[in-house]
């Protein structure tokens, strides 16, 4: 499980799933809010992932709970830069 969790880590299609996830709440934010869309879009990533790429011999269901932690680990750091920049600019 851990392997698997440090090569979805690494993979760019999901950090970039994941920042353009940031983005995409921080221009919505006045309308729908922040924590719903961002856990929303969380688990959409970490489960349209494994169904949609193949995965080889992992489990699916393993795959996507991976997924979940993995998305949670980028997610942290994403939202530190945003939120970073968000104040550099006021």
């Amino acid at each position: 499980m851990i392997d698997l969790v440090l090569s979805q880590l690494t993979d760019v299609f999901r950090i970039g799933l994941i920042i353009a996830l940031v983005i995409t709440t921080i221009r919505t934010a006045a309308i729908t809010g922040r924590v719903i869309p961002l856990a929303c879009g969380v688990v959409f990533v970490a489960v349209m992932l494994p169904l949609t790429l193949p995965t080889g011999s992992v489990d699916v269901v393993d795959s996507i709970l991976a997924g979940l932690v993995s998305n949670l680990i980028i997610l942290l750091p994403v939202l530190a830069v945003a939120r970073v920049v968000e104040r550099s600019r006021r």
